[in-house]
């Protein structure tokens, strides 16, 4: 099945999530206590099945230390 944009965006932002918290050594229980969020829904996030809002996205780059301009680069 060929994905449509949308989707490929949701992909390419969840591996960049997935990319970040690896290279700090975080499991995504951690990354999501720091970001005050469930682990369920960062996996979702990461595996690009979760329609991220922007609010969403500014608490995940904050917790890893980034702006959301980065999470959103070449997606």
């Amino acid at each position: 099945m060929r994905q449509n944009g949308d989707e490929r965006l949701l992909k390419a932002v969840g591996q960049r999530v997935r990319r970040l918290r690896q290279a700090k050594g975080w499991t995504q229980e951690v990354l999501a206590e720091v970001c005050g969020m469930r682990r369920e829904y960062i996996a979702d996030v990461e595996r690009g099945v979760r329609n991220i809002t922007v609010m969403s996205l500014r608490r995940i780059g904050k917790g890893l230390g980034v702006g959301v301009t980065l999470l959103l680069r070449d997606a």
